[in-house]
């Protein structure tokens, strides 16, 4: 795309709302550390409810534009029709809604918009699988949508690639791979771990076990709580520090309590400080998710320099600080999780924290490489 450099780029990112996940923090993390007078970045969500990111990407220059009813494809046509005349044009769509994103780019390519990406941020593959007809279907249509209406396909792992744009996604020219980075200068500062474990009520020599994640199938919380109860049968000092919220969440609680584990289990909810809980309240971090794309929160971990014991499902491409990385098979019972659990607590670290961010700093995971690559995507 040719363009007159003193044109900023208009930029309308599609996502289902700005909240506290993996894509929306990547995003902030963008929007943050962009030149924001050279790209104009906007976000179009699926929600009219308030999201916690509202406000700080209103601080920053930018809007937050509802399209509402995805599940009604012709109103939804419409509601976008609507915002491409009220706020438009755009130069470039980047659409992060999985396949919906087939739909969002055939109206993008309908209104004009030049640049129009499809991102994939998960391996969804094992989902398909489990599919009935009409999923099939509405996979398949979504699919060829994507294909026939993309100019660019992005993907945070060669899984999440695979998952989107097939099988054969690296004959297509198009479709390539982009690993988000973080911001890595909160993984710097110092931190007082006394302070923090007082103010989560844990103790200061307590053995915590750490996770960061959606209340949501996905993330197993429920299989978390199994490894937690057989650690603490073992070792009566152990915490488990559960950051995040859901539609899982009071189900979780319930299974805690049955467990009898109320009083070892803090639900910590939404925060804005996790490097600061890794860094100060974290021991061990424990991630028996059931699929990811390329997790966000695991490059915090190992920012963090925790050991890190994840299920053998996720890309090995999260697998960066290879001293603190452990894999199980989600096959593999509780107990043998936990037994996992306190051999890396009685295991001295292979690597300095502060050797573990230098690791980090010098891969392609970091927010100042994801610009740069995305720069790269936006000016065609």
């Amino acid at each position: 795309m040719s363009r007159n450099n003193t044109k900023p780029i208009r930029i309308l990112h599609v996502v289902g709302g700005m909240n506290r996940g993996g894509v929306e923090t990547w995003l902030m993390h963008i929007l943050r550390n962009i030149d924001r007078d050279r790209f104009r970045t906007d976000f179009m969500v699926h929600t009219d409810k308030p999201c916690v990111y509202d406000g700080e990407v209103l601080a920053l220059g930018s809007k937050i534009i509802p399209c509402l009813h995805p599940s009604k494809p012709l109103a939804y046509a419409r509601n976008f029709r609507h915002i491409m005349n009220e706020f438009g044009p755009f130069d470039v769509i980047h659409s992060h809604v999985h396949h919906f994103s087939g739909h969002i780019l055939r109206l993008a390519r309908q209104a004009g918009i030049p640049v129009r990406i499809a991102h994939s941020h998960l391996d969804t593959t094992e989902l398909h699988k489990k599919a009935r007809f009409l999923r099939h279907l509405y996979i398949y249509l979504a699919t060829q949508m994507i294909s026939h209406n993309a100019t660019v396909g992005l993907a945070a792992s060669r899984k999440a690639a695979k998952a989107l744009f097939g099988t054969n996604w690296e004959a297509d020219q198009r479709w390539q791979l982009l690993y988000c980075g973080i911001d890595l200068s909160p993984f710097k500062l110092p931190i007082d771990s006394i302070t923090v474990r007082k103010e989560l009520g844990i103790p200061a020599d307590a053995f915590v076990l750490g996770h960061v994640g959606r209340f949501m199938e996905q993330k197993n919380h429920g299989f978390l709580i199994d490894i937690m109860s057989e650690v603490a049968k073992r070792e009566p000092k152990t915490y488990l520090l559960l950051v995040g919220d859901g539609e899982l969440r009071q189900a979780i609680q319930q299974k805690v309590t049955r467990a009898g584990l109320a009083d070892k289990v803090i639900f910590a909810g939404v925060r804005s400080d996790v490097p600061r809980l890794m860094l100060g309240a974290m021991d061990i971090f424990v991630m028996p998710s059931l699929y990811e794309g390329l997790p966000l929160v695991g490059l915090e971990v190992q920012s963090a320099g925790l050991p890190f014991l994840l299920s053998d499902t996720t890309t090995e491409e999260l697998d960066v600080v290879m001293p603190l990385i452990k894999r199980l098979s989600l096959s593999q019972p509780a107990l043998d999780w936990a037994q996992e659990v306190l051999a890396l607590r009685n295991t001295e670290p292979e690597i300095s924290r502060s050797d573990a961010l230098t690791l980090m700093k010098e891969t392609g995971f970091n927010i100042t490489s994801s610009i740069k690559n995305l720069e790269k995507v936006y000016y065609g």
